[in-house]
């Protein structure tokens, strides 16, 4: 963490846990005139007038009529208030996504950089499925590995410079389950349609879920973390990132707690280490 600058900005970064259900949106990226995930996200943190800093960034991309158990939307902005209510005035504006979790973390992070895995289900209706699942399992296993997975993809995914790709296939209650730390466009899909149907087709969006993603440990080295066992005259609340607390106070509050050329700070400091004084909203 650059110190110097968490001091001057006063933005916070926000990880926004999302459930969505595919079929009531047009696609997930934002477009004119149609429904789509990241417009109603946006849309309503609008109205609840969350000042933005930066655009929206998301954990994983889904493909339009795709659905997500768990997907990760990421922003920096100047808000600095209560999430939990912020999470209830969402979920009471949405319709077809809900907020399950906000957790606050530093701002303008790269959160593509930080997935570490993905876990996509694949639900085809049994009554469809033709072949055993002996041959369904063999399928799985031949599948999973480290390799080139470009023939699995469609035009625009065979144009990327990246094909070798990890995915781990596996079977279970009915639903066909891939793990990996990235996936090429229609990849699950088309790999769904082999392992399947025998043939490397587009099987359905409306069978896919997004179940979860999964991040790598670095995040918690950016989450602010609540401290309620220390309590300062004149600090609202106290705040820690890593090894640096944030003391949050009113503004008419501030020059008293740095003190006269810094004393009061200083003293702090020998006591608790790296501190940030931030402005209370």
């Amino acid at each position: 963490m650059d110190i110097r600058k968490m001091e001057k900005t006063k933005k916070y970064g926000y990880l926004f846990w999302i459930s969505y259900n595919g079929k009531k949106f047009h696609s997930f990226d934002e477009n004119n005139g149609e429904k789509t995930v990241k417009l109603q996200f946006k849309n309503i943190i609008n109205k609840l007038d969350i000042t933005w800093a930066k655009g929206i960034q998301q954990a994983a991309r889904t493909d339009a009529k795709v659905s997500a158990n768990q997907n990760i939307l990421y922003i920096s902005t100047y808000f600095n208030g209560d999430l939990d209510k912020l999470k209830s005035n969402f979920n009471k504006n949405s319709k077809g996504m809900k907020i399950t979790k906000i957790e606050k973390v530093l701002p303008n992070l790269v959160i593509p950089d930080l997935v570490k895995e993905r876990e996509y289900f694949y639900e085809y209706p049994n009554e469809k499925i033709e072949i055993s699942q002996v041959e369904i399992k063999d399928k799985c296993l031949e599948l999973s590995g480290t390799y080139d997975v470009s023939e699995f993809t469609d035009y625009k995914g065979k144009q990327l410079k990246k094909k070798i790709r990890r995915v781990n296939v596996s079977y279970a209650n009915e639903k066909l389950i891939f793990r990996g730390d990235s996936f090429m466009p229609k990849q699950v899909r088309i790999m769904s349609g082999y392992i399947l149907g025998g043939e490397k087709k587009i099987y359905p969006a409306k069978y896919l879920t997004l179940n979860k993603v999964i991040l790598k440990e670095e995040i918690e080295n950016y989450k602010f973390k609540k401290i309620e066992n220390i309590k300062i005259d004149l600090v609202e609340k106290i705040e820690k990132v890593e090894d640096v607390y944030f003391f949050f106070v009113k503004k008419e509050n501030k020059s008293e707690i740095i003190g006269k050329n810094g004393k009061n700070i200083k003293k702090l400091r020998r006591d608790y280490g790296k501190i940030i004084v931030k402005d209370v909203q």
